[in-house]
């Protein structure tokens, strides 16, 4: 079995500041734990490539992804709520983390992969058309979903949310998708 892995050290750039629970050691502590397993060797590195903007666009409106960006730009601390702290360089860590799965899903629809994990931040499932919400910047799992539909004509698909709350951004990104 070919599996995939999309893992950059950019994420690391992305800076929610002391204390806050969405931090960077959230992937240096993963990434430690993984390499250290037999099969880790066996993975498959993908690289990690920006979300262009009409894939962000495919669930973001215009207007938020401007205003995502020239927040984080100036060097804003929030944007939007206070539970969405960002940095100078969230914007930019924001697009590689959607852009991540988006590079594994077209390597196993093509056939080089079995399967895959994007191991990004930060996370996406909160993130609304038009607001970020619940540390998320861009809905990275909604972003992907409608690249599957848009781009490899897939009918369904499925999104399994492990998180302990309700992925809101998620569910209202295909409210009026059958």
């Amino acid at each position: 079995m070919k599996t995939g892995i999309s893992y950059d050290a950019e994420y690391l750039r992305h800076d929610t500041g002391p204390g806050h629970p969405e931090c960077r050691e959230r992937l240096t502590s993963s990434m430690e734990y993984l390499r250290v397993q037999p099969w880790f060797e066996r993975l498959i590195p993908v690289r990690t490539n920006p979300a262009a903007r009409e894939s962000l666009g495919s669930i973001h409106s215009d207007e938020y992804i401007e205003r995502a960006e020239q927040t984080c730009r100036r060097g804003a601390p929030v944007l939007d709520s206070l539970d969405v702290t960002v940095s100078r360089d969230s914007f930019d860590v924001a697009l590689l983390a959607a852009g991540a799965p988006l590079a594994l899903a077209d390597r196993i629809i093509a056939g080089e992969l079995d399967n895959g994990f994007a191991m990004v931040r930060p996370p996406g499932h909160h993130a609304e058309r038009g607001m970020a919400l619940g540390f998320c910047l861009f809905n990275n799992v909604a972003i992907l979903a409608r690249h599957l539909q848009q781009r490899h004509g897939v009918d369904k698909v499925l999104i399994l949310d492990w998180d302990v709350h309700h992925g809101n951004g998620t569910q209202h990104s295909f409210d009026d998708d059958p």
